[in-house]
């Protein structure tokens, strides 16, 4: 009676995920994704299409319609209403109808190079892997029933909402099974709302110069909805290096109905081939890949980016960060991931370069992320926050802040968050609020912030001065009182059971593979 009751209860997407990962057997996460994603994208696009010609195809007899008249085959009639346009032997229930058949994978593959000619902002985004060898037909047909079920609502709904989180949350599931190289293209979705709800990005210029998977512009659209804004009071402008990750950004964004006609990609990546020389954005929200040292540095030592100090060219950090400044319109904010050792490293002159980034009054605010929060890198993250006018002489999208030039908000929150499993941790809703809601009320006239001794502290630049300009929360909020009366001995029995524990589940683990190598090496 429990077990029925907690099946009841699972999500609609976790269910399709567990469904659909069933499915996947012997094929790796990495390129299954594309199959999943790619199918779910078709679903979107069709339902969409469906909707709108049953509009048409009613209007044909109909005088009085406002579709009266209408073609439901012509192309003009769906680009009009920024529906794409799907040729009939790639709808979905042209496929539907053929997923029990051989000969599967070739007609989803012509389906998607249908698509492509026909709507040529999707040209060279669909993935054609449908035919290859190692997904079985059969396989394929029961993932094109699976998903046919999604059917919830109307079709704009039922589009737009559902598939548009169903989608988001396959991201972050195929981030999971990929481990490290899922991480290159997936922000984990706690930091991506924190990110976002600290800056509150309600109207503007919005711009990712490593866009990845498109996850920052998905949650700014989705902050200003929740707020009651105007969805098209935002313009979203990317760039990604990754092609592949450029595809999954796109198709991202197309099934949530955002334009995403500025988000640019090239090879080069966006230090040597600047997609967006000219744009001076409202807010830039980022996640840089940590401690890059192939950026191309020894090209760039003339650049008029660097007007904070010329960065290393062993290390990215810091042409990230003047990157990012270079692109902030007068009032505008960044807010962007960073590796933690960017708060303190003096290595090639970054030392010099993050105190003329003080000094010019430009840093807001410094987030201590806990731990295991990234599935790509264990190396410790903090958040950055930008704002080229902290006086707020120049108003701001939202309204303006008080005059924060003197002071410089750290906030520690190693602590906080929760594990999801042995090697990731997240953040609660709460915890996301409580550290927003802290920046929110520092940051604003009418805010009641207080310092919290081992949480946060609102530092005077003085201050910040006097510790050599290191930008680490710890050295400013100080331990919590509670910690005073730590117990050593307690915590290092903890730490060596907790590490006893792990050494055994991987010996475990270890031994299971020796197994099933001896076992396939018995059946061959």
């Amino acid at each position: 009676m429990t077990k029925k009751k907690e099946v009841q209860e699972e999500s609609l997407e976790k269910q399709l995920w567990k469904s659909a990962d069933k499915l996947r057997k012997n094929i790796d996460a990495a390129e299954y994704k594309h199959v999943v994603l790619g199918l779910i994208f078709l679903k979107y696009i069709s339902d969409a299409f469906d909707e709108l010609y049953a509009k048409l195809k009613a209007g044909e007899g109909d005088s009085s319609s406002e579709w009266a008249g209408a073609d439901p085959e012509d192309k003009d009639e769906y680009k009009a209403e920024n529906v794409f346009f799907v040729p009939q032997d790639a709808r979905w229930t042209h496929l539907q109808a053929h997923a029990k058949q051989p000969t599967i994978g070739k007609t989803v593959d012509e389906a998607m190079d249908a698509i492509e000619k026909e709507n040529t902002s999707l040209k060279g985004v669909l993935p054609k892997v449908y035919a290859r060898q190692n997904l079985d037909p059969t396989s394929l047909g029961e993932l094109i029933d699976l998903i046919s079920n999604i059917a919830l609502g109307d079709a704009k709904s039922r589009s737009a909402d559902v598939l548009g989180h169903v989608f988001e949350y396959f991201l972050g599931e195929f981030a999971l099974a990929e481990g490290k190289k899922g991480g290159q293209f997936y922000t984990p979705r706690c930091v991506v709302e924190l990110l976002v709800d600290m800056l509150e990005p309600y109207k503007g210029r919005v711009l990712d110069p490593c866009c990845g998977s498109g996850g920052m512009f998905v949650q700014s659209e989705k902050f200003v909805t929740e707020h009651q804004g105007k969805i098209n009071d935002i313009s979203i402008y990317g760039q990604e290096s990754n092609q592949t990750t450029w595809r999954l950004a796109k198709m991202n964004l197309a099934i949530r109905g955002i334009d995403s006609s500025q988000v640019k990609w090239n090879n080069e990546g966006s230090f040597l081939n600047d997609a967006h020389k000219d744009l001076k954005a409202d807010y830039i929200i980022a996640n840089p890949p940590f401690n890059v040292s192939d950026w191309s540095g020894d090209l760039l030592r003339k650049d008029g980016r660097w007007q904070y100090g010329t960065p290393p060219t062993g290390n990215a950090n810091y042409a990230w960060i003047q990157h990012f400044i270079y692109h902030l319109a007068p009032s505008g904010q960044a807010g962007f991931v960073l590796a933690k050792g960017a708060l303190t490293s003096k290595t090639s002159g970054e030392g010099e370069i993050r105190k003329a980034l003080v000094e010019a009054g430009l840093i807001d605010c410094i987030v201590n992320l806990p731990a295991k929060l990234f599935l790509n890198t264990q190396i410790p993250a903090s958040l950055w926050f930008i704002s080229r006018d902290k006086a707020c002489l120049v108003s701001t999208q939202n309204g303006n802040f008080r005059d924060r030039r003197d002071e410089i908000l750290f906030i520690d929150a190693r602590n906080m968050g929760h594990l999801i499993n042995r090697r990731t941790r997240e953040l609660s809703a709460d915890d996301i609020q409580t550290i927003a809601g802290t920046y929110h009320n520092w940051r604003n006239p009418d805010g009641d912030y207080e310092d919290i001794k081992g949480f946060c502290n609102a530092a005077p630049i003085e201050r910040v001065k006097e510790l050599d300009y290191v930008l680490t929360p710890g050295r400013y909020v100080g331990l919590a009182e509670e910690e005073d009366d730590f117990d050593f001995g307690e915590r290092f029995s903890q730490l060596k059971a907790e590490f006893e524990s792990q050494l055994k589940e991987e010996a475990e683990l270890n031994q299971r593979i020796l197994e099933n190598m001896a076992k396939v090496k018995v059946d061959g």
